[in-house]
């Protein structure tokens, strides 16, 4: 009779003690908060507030990046296709970089995922993301060509 009560009494413990495990390790970081919100920002179209979250934002001003973000073929895919296998890769005071698979929705041909290492910067205490990160995932940065000179042999 004590076993089987005994028994009882462990089998709850384990029903009740391991989801609570479960839920706690699915929990979202800060970091991942950050990224999210700010790809929801960009798919509303939420320029305006997208360019106040952005760090490293150069010399581009508000109203450009608008333009720039507005013109765009690219935005983040909704919902869990939106941010997938996020993985903290380091982390110190004033910086984190990140590994995560980011959804895109465009025009055909082009890719409807990039999966890559992204670098959060903490600016006045806030996480944000970096400009020419959400611009490379729009299509937009500029790709820096090299002038290839080729010898002429006579």
């Amino acid at each position: 009779m004590f076993v089987s009560r005994f028994v009882i009494i462990l089998l709850l413990s384990i029903l009740f003690v391991l989801p609570a495990g479960v839920y706690a390790n699915s929990t979202p970081s800060v970091y991942e908060t950050v990224m999210s919100e700010t790809l929801d920002m960009w798919r509303d179209g939420q320029y305006k507030q997208l360019f106040e979250r952005l760090a490293k934002r150069g010399k581009i001003s508000r109203e450009q990046f608008v333009k720039k973000m507005q013109d765009a073929s690219v935005k983040p895919a909704c919902c869990w296709q939106k941010m997938e296998h996020f993985k903290l890769l380091s982390e110190n005071k004033n910086s984190v970089t990140v590994y995560v698979k980011i959804g895109l929705e465009s025009v055909p041909g082009q890719p409807d995922s990039v999966t890559r290492e992204f670098r959060l910067l903490n600016e006045h205490g806030a996480w944000k993301m970096q400009m020419n990160d959400v611009m490379a995932l729009a299509g937009l940065s500029k790709k820096k060509t090299r002038k290839k000179f080729h010898k002429v042999v006579r």
